[in-house]
């Protein structure tokens, strides 16, 4: 698969993730609310999780890739998606 054909699919398949995330923030998560500093993406971001066992996200920041470990953001990354 082309490179960009991959970040279109994933962007696809984020889009109805993105609004279970979005329907989760008004539950008790949103009490602790993280605030964004001046260096965070102005450009859209696609998270990805390729092996939810593992503390790696992926994330796809306009044409650059970075690799996230976080546990904590994997787990809730995977809860906000459900059984979708």
């Amino acid at each position: 698969m082309s490179e960009t054909g991959r970040r279109k699919f994933l962007a696809v398949a984020g889009a109805g993730t993105a609004a279970g995330v979005i329907g989760l923030t008004a539950g008790p998560a949103a009490a602790r609310t993280t605030r964004r500093h001046d260096g965070s993406a102005t450009e859209s971001v696609v998270a990805y999780v390729e092996d939810p066992t593992s503390d790696e996200v992926v994330l796809m920041v306009g044409d650059d890739e970075v690799v996230v470990h976080d546990l904590d953001l994997v787990n809730r990354l995977l809860n906000a998606a459900g059984g979708q």
